[in-house]
């Protein structure tokens, strides 16, 4: 059966940014090792830091030094977090890439009518010029980081905000996302959840019971209409 398309004029699609529409973990991962290393840690395994970098960029780094045994890594965490977010911001795009088919289902959501918008618990700054840097940033009517909203995802004021802060309407709002921040905030947003599979959840994408389970985004355009009929 042939989705109908028309359901996204005038919707907002909003999307989490690390693990959703860009694989970021490299250059967050390789940040956390450029600290970890320098201090005389050693480094954080890729695979074992990847599953937690939805969880954002200070809890990674405080994981690493957990893993390096550190014994007060929330401590060394907040005395190092400075440093790493110069040298993150300085490689923030020397691997991360959009994940595949990501920019061609954005210019269909644009080209149908959808507006888009960032909902993610990075800093705006840093989002902007990650998307700027993947000449991404074109397909976004806003970009709401966690230092513009009240209170940060799970908290459904995030994705609200966002929504409100272009225009949109939330009971026409579908969250695209991969970890439990995205699905709580859109449950208790009361809008439709779109979970990949691919990211960065520490807990399976499917246990979080999301309306539909991307495994690629040439299928995200149709999820997106299926929802808003």
């Amino acid at each position: 059966m042939t989705t109908d398309l028309n359901a996204l004029d005038g919707a907002t699609i909003a999307f989490d940014l690390d693990g959703t529409l860009v694989e970021s973990a490299p250059d967050l991962i390789g940040a956390v090792n450029a600290i970890l290393t320098a201090e005389g840690y050693p480094p954080l395994a890729y695979e074992a830091g990847r599953p937690f970098v939805s969880r954002g960029a200070r809890w990674l780094l405080q994981t690493g030094l957990a893993a390096a045994g550190e014994q007060d890594p929330a401590a060394r965490t907040a005395a190092l977090f400075g440093r790493f977010i110069s040298h993150y911001s300085a490689h923030i795009a020397d691997e991360t890439r959009p994940f595949p088919g990501v920019v061609d289902a954005l210019k269909v959501l644009k080209d149908r009518g959808a507006t888009l918008v960032v909902c993610t618990n990075k800093p705006t700054g840093l989002s902007r010029t990650l998307l700027s840097k993947l000449s991404m940033a074109q397909w976004f009517d806003g970009v709401v980081g966690i230092d513009a909203v009240t209170a940060a995802k799970p908290d459904p004021a995030h994705l609200i905000e966002a929504v409100q802060a272009v225009g949109g309407d939330l009971a026409r709002t579908v969250m695209v996302g991969d970890a439990d921040t995205d699905a709580g905030a859109a449950r208790a947003a009361g809008t439709p959840l779109i979970l990949v599979d691919f990211g960065y959840s520490d807990v399976p994408a499917a246990e979080l019971a999301p309306d539909v389970l991307l495994h690629h985004f040439d299928d995200l355009v149709d999820a997106c209409a299926s929802l808003l009929k």
